[in-house]
Parts: structure tokens; C-alpha cells; sequence
């Protein structure tokens, strides 16, 4: 399963998901923004890749909506509702990611610190 997850600025929510749910149950995964800046900017080429596309805020559903909207309806979205109150591998935010994130897919109890 490939998994997309979308932040404003790809710098420490999405790219955290990404670091610790790479390869966990063999999923595939990949992190993007939705920002001008972001450190790599969400495409269509992301959203057709990805068969879960999680993303941290409503905005950025917004967004993907605005920008990708032919190819979304076939897509399952999920917004964690993860406010931009971290830091890149901040622990608080791992332990917020395992919670939201495995209501909705199947990962280990134990996660990587």
C-alpha cells in the first residue's frame, strides 16, 4: 500500500510520518507540502501514486482539492487533524501519528523511538 502524507511545508509533520511509517508492514510512503516553499511540493504525480493520502490540517485537504481535483474522488483522504505545533521526529508528534494513523491502517503497537 502507498501512503501520502501532506503537510503545508513538507519539513516536520509530513516528513516525520514519512521517516517513521517507511516500510512498516511493507508500506511505501512519501511526504509533500502544499506551500510555494514546501521542501517538496505536493504534484499530481503524488496523488496518482498514492492509495491513502493522509493529510495533518483541513487546509490541506482544501488545497489538494483546489489543485488535484480530477483525481481525488477516487482516493481514500484522511485528515489526522495534527495542529503545526512540532518539530521534525519531535516525540509528541510520532506518538500523535502512531494514534491517528492506525485508526485508519494496520501498523504495529510497537513503533521505532
Amino acid at each position: 500500500m502507498k501512503l501520502l502524507f501532506v503537510c503545508s511545508r513538507n519539513k516536520w509533520r509530513s516528513l516525520t510520518a514519512e521517516k517513521i511509517f517507511q516500510g512498516v508492514h511493507g508500506y511505501d510512503v512519501r511526504s509533500a507540502g502544499t506551500e510555494a516553499q514546501a521542501r517538496i511540493k505536493a504534484t499530481a504525480g503524488h496523488i496518482g501514486w498514492a492509495d491513502v493520502i493522509f493529510v495533518m490540517e483541513k487546509k490541506h485537504q482544501r488545497r489538494l482539492e483546489d489543485n488535484f481535483s480530477d483525481l481525488l474522488p477516487q482516493k481514500k483522504v484522511v485528515c489526522l487533524n495534527i495542529s503545526d505545533d512540532y518539530l521534525f521526529m519531535d516525540r509528541e508528534l510520532i506518538d500523535l501519528l502512531v494514534a491517528t494513523v492506525s485508526e485508519h491502517i494496520d501498523i504495529p503497537e510497537m513503533m521505532p523511538d
